[in-house]
């Protein structure tokens, strides 16, 4: 079932969560019990994260410094459809431009199509480890929009390859990410917003956004975009302050701001156990305060935090 198709037919805002892919070398079951954490309240869908290549450079001690290439969480797409069989719901692999190039990103979506996977979330993806420029593959996409583009193509019939005979249309519905208090590469806030229009045009659905604090943030960029002609769902997406080191870290990661009475309360607890109870507090208000204002629904990012989230969605929904 597409994602709108979900938000269209829902009578309450919903709940959604994200999760990522283990190591390499381990198993799909640290997956399954992050899951069965959350599925007693009825998720309506599950995003599973994309992570590209790295490069690292070792010393053998013989050839010298060797560059190597690797993945440290490879099987977004297959974890992806493990859940959606196993769970019944649906599960939205994210597609990130960095790393693929036009042609592996249309070999996925045929084999997500093949496994009945019609929701996508088309990322472009940061910069690998230790760079500080995003530089896409050779016939690789710069930005989101053009892998979104190349999406909803695909669902027109159109493949890279013209000469396809009689080619099947896909269905995906598509996903693309918004930032509140802008995307750290981007000028100012107006700029991103018309990047978001942008990938409206070219055939995204809906839009999830990046973490924030503070509410009255989320409402003025939803105002902006649909000044700005941007009609497609926003739903907030919400990540529980867990650690100290959070006051730091992520204003850094994500380029965003902590309200003052949150940072005042984290910085005066006492251990770790009270940071967690505050980041959970305060989850509670922000997602109390999103629901009454009738979002479409709320997306959490459950990285570290997987048991504050659960906190919060038993007691808002």
């Amino acid at each position: 079932m597409k994602v709108t198709d979900i938000i269209e037919e829902a009578k309450k805002p919903l709940f959604t969560f994200e999760l990522l892919p283990p190591l390499k070398g381990h198993t799909i079951e640290g997956i399954f019990e992050a899951t069965e954490k959350l599925i007693k309240y009825s998720p309506s869908y599950i995003n599973i994260t994309n992570h590209q290549d790295e490069t690292i450079y070792e010393d053998n001690g013989v050839k010298g410094i060797l560059r190597k290439t690797i993945r440290k969480r490879p099987g977004t797409i297959g974890i992806a459809a493990a859940l959606q069989y196993r769970y019944g719901i649906p599960a939205i692999p994210h597609l990130i431009c960095g790393g693929m190039s036009d042609l592996e990103i249309e070999n996925t979506l045929i084999e997500l199509n093949f496994l009945s996977i019609d929701n996508v979330f088309a990322l472009r993806g940061d910069p690998p480890k230790g760079e500080s420029k995003f530089i896409p593959r050779e016939n690789g996409f710069t930005h989101s929009s053009e892998m979104v583009a190349q999406i909803s193509n695909m669902n027109k019939g159109i493949y890279l390859e013209s000469s396809l005979k009689d080619p099947v249309c896909t269905n995906f519905c598509i996903g693309v990410a918004g930032y509140p208090e802008k995307h750290f590469e981007a000028p100012n806030l107006e700029v991103d917003i018309q990047n978001i229009k942008i990938k409206q045009d070219c055939g995204a659905n809906y839009v999830v956004t990046q973490l924030f604090y503070d509410n009255e943030k989320y409402y003025s960029f939803v105002d902006k975009c649909r000044a700005a002609g941007v009609t497609i769902p926003i739903i907030p997406g919400i990540k529980p302050l867990a650690r100290k080191a959070h006051l730091t870290t992520l204003p850094k990661t994500f380029s965003i701001d902590i309200p003052v009475e949150l940072y005042d309360q984290v910085t005066n607890a006492n251990n770790k156990e009270d940071v967690r109870e505050v980041g959970i507090w305060w989850g509670i208000k922000q997602v109390k305060d999103l629901i009454a204002h009738g979002v479409p629904g709320i997306h959490f990012y459950t990285i570290g935090s997987l048991d504050s989230v659960a906190k919060i969605v038993e007691d808002c929904y």
